[in-house]
This record gives C-alpha cells, sequence and structure tokens, in this order.
C-alpha cells in the first residue's frame, strides 16, 4: 500500500510538472541586431515586462544578431507567424505597407520632442493600422534615432561630398533613392556590414550614432558627418492573426509592454547619445558636426515628386506628416 501512495504520489507531482509547463506560451521575438544594440535594450525589457506580469505564464523567447537572418526576412517569417513578433527598422517595410516609408522622410522631423508628439499621437496610431493589410499588428515605435553618414574616401561637408560614394542603405526603396538623389552610389544590403566595409566592397554607411559605436565603424570608416538626414524609427510588431487570437487580458499586457519598452529604449538612446560620440571622437573618427544641411535638403526635397509618393495613400499621408511637422 505504501509503494502504490508513493508511486500514485509521483504521477501527480508529474502530471502537475506536466500542466505547468504546457500552460506557459512561448512568443518567439526577432531582432536582426546583437545585445547591446537599441533593438535588443527594447526586447530585453519587454521580456522582462512580459514574464513579470505574466506570472510566468508567457515566455519571450529572443532571437538575435541576424540569426533567422536580415530584417525583410524576419517579417517574412512574422508573416508567416513562425515567428510572433520582431522589432524592426521602419525602412524595410516600405516592401510590404508602402504608405509606412513617410515616417522616414528626410529631414522631416526636427527634434525627438517633435517625433514623440507625431509618433504617440493620432498620426502615429493611423500609420500602424495600415500595416494591418500586410498582416502586421502594429504596436508600438521604438527607435534607432537620427541618422548620420559615414565614409572612409574624404570629408563630407556638402552634398556635392557625396558624389561617386558606394554606399550601404537598407533594403529600402526610400534609402536607395534618397542616395541616388544626392548623388552617391546606393548599394542595398542587409545588416552587418563591417566585413564590406574592411573589404572596400562599399565606401560608405550611414546610421545613428549607437550603431557606428556598437558595431565599431569607427575601426573601418575615418569621417562621420552629423547628417540627422532621417528619424529611424522602429516599428514593434506582431502577427496579427495569431494576436487578435489571443485572449483580451493578454493582448493588453503585450500591448502596454510593449509601449513601456518603447518609451524605454527611446530614453536610453538619447540618454547615451553624447557619450557615443565623444567615444567616436576619442577612437579617431573626424567628426564634422556642423554640415552644409541646407544643400541635402534642397536636393533630398526632390523626393516627394517621385512616383513612390505619388500613390493615394502614401501621398495623403505624408502631407498629414510634413503639416504635422511644420
Amino acid at each position: 500500500m505504501k509503494k502504490f501512495l508513493t508511486i500514485l504520489s509521483l504521477l501527480t507531482f508529474i502530471l502537475l510538472v506536466n500542466q505547468v509547463c504546457y500552460s506557459k506560451t512561448i512568443i518567439k521575438l526577432g531582432v536582426v541586431t546583437k545585445p547591446g544594440s537599441a533593438q535588443n535594450v527594447c526586447a530585453e525589457r519587454f521580456k522582462d515586462l512580459v514574464e513579470s506580469k505574466s506570472g510566468g505564464n508567457l515566455i519571450i523567447k529572443i532571437y538575435h544578431s541576424a540569426s533567422l537572418g536580415t530584417e525583410t526576412d524576419i517579417l517574412q517569417q512574422i508573416q508567416m507567424n513562425s515567428v510572433q513578433m520582431g522589432i524592426i527598422t521602419l525602412g524595410p517595410f516600405d516592401v510590404f505597407v508602402p504608405s509606412v516609408k513617410v515616417v522616414g522622410f528626410p529631414f522631416m522631423f526636427k527634434s525627438f520632442e517633435q517625433v514623440d508628439r507625431v509618433l504617440d499621437g493620432p498620426l502615429g496610431k493611423e500609420l500602424l493600422k495600415d500595416l494591418e493589410v500586410a498582416g502586421f499588428k502594429g504596436i508600438s515605435f521604438s527607435e534607432n534615432g537620427f541618422r548620420h553618414l559615414t565614409n572612409n574616401v574624404r570629408p563630407v561637408h556638402t552634398v556635392e561630398d557625396v558624389k561617386g560614394l558606394k554606399i550601404r542603405v537598407m533594403e529600402s526603396e526610400l534609402h536607395k533613392e534618397l542616395w541616388r538623389i544626392l548623388g552617391a552610389n546606393p548599394t542595398p544590403m542587409g545588416w552587418p556590414i563591417y566585413t564590406e566595409l574592411q573589404q572596400g566592397t562599399i565606401d560608405a554607411q550611414e546610421n545613428p550614432l549607437w550603431v557606428i559605436w556598437t558595431y565599431k565603424m569607427y575601426e573601418v570608416q575615418k569621417y562621420l558627418t552629423l547628417t540627422g538626414h532621417v528619424y529611424s524609427a522602429h516599428i514593434d510588431v506582431a502577427n496579427l492573426n495569431w494576436f487578435n487570437s489571443l485572449p483580451k487580458s493578454e493582448q493588453k499586457l503585450l500591448q502596454q509592454s510593449m509601449i513601456e519598452a518603447a518609451h524605454y529604449e527611446r530614453q536610453w538612446n538619447r540618454t547615451n547619445e553624447a557619450g557615443f560620440l565623444a567615444k567616436l571622437k576619442k577612437a579617431g573618427m573626424i567628426v564634422d558636426e556642423h554640415p552644409d544641411i541646407a544643400s541635402f535638403k534642397a536636393k533630398a526635397l526632390k523626393l516627394k515628386d517621385l512616383p513612390m509618393f505619388q500613390e493615394k495613400r502614401t501621398k495623403e499621408l505624408l502631407e498629414k506628416f510634413l503639416e504635422a511637422t511644420k
């Protein structure tokens, strides 16, 4: 009898453990960057918040360091629901939802304060809603920050100095056309790109300061020009059908946690910007802090007349964003 009770207790314990294990939901989240990067700061904060608030019933599994491929690859996997969520730079979205590119219109945003007012307001929510046509649930905006130009050929002060530079751009129609108009030779390419810069396959790249520091661009790029030509947002997304299939309580928990994580990451980026710039100078980069921005703006405005901004929805949304950022 005693042996029977021991076996029964053991079986009951195993059953309870299995029930606990099976009650946990594992959510796959993809980022292309490595730990310490902006996307990862947001992802890790989101993971901590979700797992804490859910009492461990929701588990966030982060796939980082391009383990799922490029950001375009991650977006395709989110569409297929082989990955449920992602924190993705805005650029690659324009292949899936053309209207999204308006957020990256050059020299549109003047400050971080303006960014927050617009993207956290009705216009930002309207744009996130547009993502549903491609099967994405747009949750919030975190950020890369304002993008700047680096190269290993010559100092760049005016737009004329850009002429002929072989520059890596994101897999984005907007970014490719922007640098073509500015006079460079743009090459769309996934991330990372250190080897291509080191080997001279490309001369230049453009990214926020945290990227230039974290990915050691200073080892393979001599010149940094603080162009701030594009505000680079991340869009924090989920597979739409998967998200809608969750209980309302879990939807709310995930949404609130991602918004909180996005705000935390934005503050992290902004607090550290001056430090990143100081480190880059100390590492030996030659920095032009006051380039001739007017010369860049004059050429960049031609983007507005290109076919990519003539599609009805994109044109309508761009006009709203330009009005809101005057």
